[in-house]
């Protein structure tokens, strides 16, 4: 993940259905270092009288003699779908590859409009979901945008009233916090699709996947012996896939919108989706990009996010802002202290209260 150019968040003048939008897109910028300036958006759920409160974190860090390149990871909040006051979506696409920007942005653009324009989408969230994620992926092949050896992974939460419906393509995540007695838990509201799943793992291999990582790929480690580990204590060796007879596209993770040479072994653009209702309980959720999880375990981000906002009855920009400089310092420490060059971040917290 390179992270040299910059993404600023933009705020955008309200939207014909009365909704609003809030979407970061890319733009060069000469810094090592770029962070969104603290906000606190609101957004009302009427029908369950509650609010949403959520604020857009975004870093970028490089180090030592990085060559520039464009960052890709872009984010979108939608309010107020098909102008209803209940239906709300947040979003996070991480973009890989030389035209990772462009098809994370691709998609970030498009993913809305086709949910909003969906008569079913309240019937049938999960078809809605479904359609429009295979819709895309169809309309990026077609697009002029050079998606062979590139993509992006989506996470995106469209929030129905008190339901939360959490689509996931990819290794991005949402996680929310959970109010449990005394204690305040992680739970993932996504999994993970990679290889270093059983079911992820069969099913690519019966695409004709090689699944391989790259010590075995350079004869470092015996390719016979398909034994990975856990993801969160494998680092930064973790099995990818291959052609049956090539070295490429070698993607570490098994679902993905674009990516076409890689679709041909088992890379798909079916979102896996979880529905979750909130209660009081439901403290606040974070959909967060791969460069957040790839060195923070969902019980970390939601520790950070916890202590940093000292009272979950009254978050401001003070406590968002101490968030953003834990969050900006911990993975640039690790980026800084590891063979990791670079590292680029989108994170969204959205906060319930008034339950």
């Amino acid at each position: 993940h390179g992270c040299v150019n910059g993404k600023c968040c933009s705020r955008y003048p309200s939207s014909p259905d009365g909704g609003s939008d809030l979407c970061g897109e890319l733009r060069p910028y000469k810094s090592k270092h770029i962070l969104t300036q603290p906000s606190l958006e609101i957004v009302h759920v009427p029908s369950h009288n509650f609010t949403l409160q959520y604020s857009i974190l975004t870093q970028l860090v490089y180090y030592q003699d990085t060559v520039e390149r464009e960052h890709q990871d872009s984010f979108c909040i939608k309010t107020q779908i098909q102008v209803n006051p209940n239906v709300h979506v947040f979003g996070v696409f991480d973009g890989h590859g030389q035209y990772g920007a462009q098809c994370s942005n691709f998609v970030n653009d498009i993913l809305v409009e086709i949910l909003s324009s969906d008569s079913t989408l309240l019937d049938d969230p999960l078809k809605a979901y479904t359609s429009a994620f295979l819709a895309i992926n169809s309309e990026l092949h077609d697009s002029e945008i050079d998606d062979t050896m590139s993509g992006t992974t989506a996470i995106t939460v469209l929030d129905v009233g008190d339901t939360l419906y959490v689509a996931n393509v990819g290794d991005s995540r949402a996680v929310i916090a959970v109010k449990n007695g005394d204690q305040i838990l992680a739970e993932d509201l996504s999994v993970d699709q990679t290889s270093f799943r059983k079911d992820e793992y069969e099913r690519v291999k019966l695409c004709g996947a090689r699944v391989l990582s790259i010590d075995q790929v350079e004869g470092f480690k015996d390719p016979n012996i398909q034994n990975w580990g856990e993801e969160e204590n494998e680092g930064g060796d973790p099995p990818r896939l291959w052609i049956p007879n090539g070295m490429y596209p070698g993607t570490a993770f098994t679902r993905s919108v674009g990516d076409s040479t890689a679709e041909k072994i088992g890379v798909i653009a079916d979102p896996e989706i979880s529905v979750v209702k909130l209660t009081p309980n439901h403290l606040f959720f974070v959909v967060a990009s791969g460069g957040v999880f790839e060195f923070l375990p969902s019980r970390t981000v939601v520790n950070m996010v916890r202590y940093s906002c000292k009272s979950l009855e009254l978050i401001t920009c003070y406590y968002i802002s101490n968030l953003l400089v834990i969050l900006f310092i911990y993975p640039s420490f690790i980026c800084w202290h590891s063979s990791v060059s670079s590292c680029e971040i989108c994170l969204l917290c959205i906060f319930t209260s008034n339950r």
